[in-house]
């Protein structure tokens, strides 16, 4: 692997020996996939937030590197913590979980890593440029980053990410590279994908198939990526990249999916005219059904509903709130969100519409690293395929999935519709 003479130095430990430590893990992981050597980032997203995930093993590992003088270079964000960092209480999460989960977001912090605590951290001011570098880790925003903004990251792991951002570099291999980018499989769907659910499920679906591919999807109906036209959906007008947003969650939680083009929609399927070679496997999607089956357990009543994973926009925000206005509910209701759009939904009134209906907005926190064995629910109601696909292995939840209206009926009545 070739260095720079200034990354020869950082390796040498010139910088310190907290950055050499940051050196040594990048280009470890560039020897290991034969990178011929380093690329600066533009920006990081840090995964491996959680205590649930952590513990006291990776809360040490932490610690230490900040200890040894661990300072970001790049802009850096934090994904989801398994709380809301104010309002855990009402969450019913215990108070020592909360004193280590907040140590473990203030260690971040005194290395200088925004302390977001968000899965769309795109929606919240970090939004790399097109072609840009970068070294993100959740699996959802990896894949809107290379699919809808066009930028070039691979899946980092939490480690591999903090080191990028404390030297600023990251390793020249996988989706970094035009090679990798080369669609692998083409998808044609040829049934109709309005509501956001469809999204989901239709991403859940293709993901079983593909695995660790690049796939190629025709057929749907989306406006290109960045243009003014919304996208009705539901009855309401939202933004595309809702649509997509769930696309690709639902892609990388069924598989390993880190990129997907959309014909005509996202960037390098409008910008590259030979970007899909020919006689790639190919699927044909002429029904949902299956694909909704495989994301629904058997069950009929519902403790939970969760909306907003990943991270609700303020659209959705909009949607849920203007569904709620005048019910009231008799499961719990959780809608997750980031904290930046949670204050702006606050000022609009949209938490007043959801609280009042006996909902919860919770903002920082995730329902699939929070500690909810510790918690008095048992089955979930969802519009997110990522949610319910790892509802039982990550969260312990037996899952129902369906549309946002579907959900919000299982939260007034405590029972899944139908």
């Amino acid at each position: 692997m070739h260095l720079t003479p200034e990354e020869e130095a950082l390796l040498a430990g010139e910088g310190g020996e907290a950055a050499r430590r940051a050196m040594q893990i990048v280009v470890t992981l560039g020897r290991i996939y034969d990178a011929e050597r380093l690329l600066p980032v533009e920006s990081v997203q840090v995964a491996g937030v959680s205590y649930r995930n952590l513990g006291d093993a990776g809360l040490g590992f932490l610690r230490d590197w900040a200890a040894q003088g661990a300072r970001v270079t790049v802009p850096a964000t934090l994904n989801p913590a398994g709380m809301d960092m104010r309002d855990w209480r009402r969450m019913g999460i215990s108070a020592e979980f909360a004193r280590l989960q907040e140590e473990i977001v203030r260690v971040y912090a005194d290395m200088g890593v925004s302390p977001t605590c968000t899965c769309t951290p795109y929606l919240v001011g970090n939004v790399p440029s097109y072609g840009a570098h970068i070294a993100w880790s959740e699996s959802s925003a990896v894949c809107y980053a290379n699919a809808v903004l066009g930028a070039r990251t691979n899946r980092e792991g939490g480690p591999g990410a903090l080191a990028s951002a404390i030297c600023g570099r990251t390793a020249a291999y996988g989706l970094h590279l035009d090679a990798s980018r080369v669609p692998t499989h083409r998808v044609r769907v040829r049934c109709p994908v309005q509501s956001p659910d469809d999204f989901g499920a239709l991403g859940s679906w293709v993901g079983r198939w593909v695995g660790g591919g690049v796939p190629y999807i025709e057929g749907l109906d989306l406006p290109p990526v960045g243009a003014e036209t919304p996208l009705a959906v539901a009855g309401t007008e939202a933004d595309a990249s809702d649509a997509l947003k769930l696309l690709g969650a639902a892609l990388a939680s069924s598989g390993a999916v880190a990129l997907y083009h959309v014909h005509g929609v996202t960037p390098e399927a409008r910008t590259i005219s030979d970007l899909c070679p020919r006689d790639l496997p190919t699927m044909d999607v002429e029904d949902l059904a299956p694909a909704r089956a495989a994301l629904n357990s058997d069950v009929g009543e519902i403790d939970l509903v969760v909306l907003g994973c990943p991270h609700a926009s303020l659209a959705e925000m909009r949607r849920i709130a203007d569904a709620l206005r005048g019910r009231r509910l008799q499961a719990a209701l959780w809608v997750t969100t980031s904290r930046p759009i949670r204050e702006t939904a606050e000022k609009a009134g949209l938490v007043a519409a959801v609280e009042e209906a006996g909902g919860l907005v919770l903002a920082d926190g995730c329902v699939v690293i929070a500690p909810m064995a510790d918690l008095p629910y048992r089955t979930v109601a969802t519009n997110s395929a990522k949610m319910a696909t790892y509802a039982l292995g990550h969260a312990g939840l037996r899952a129902r999935f369906g549309s946002m209206e579907q959900c919000l009926n299982a939260a007034a009545t405590g029972r899944w519709p139908g």
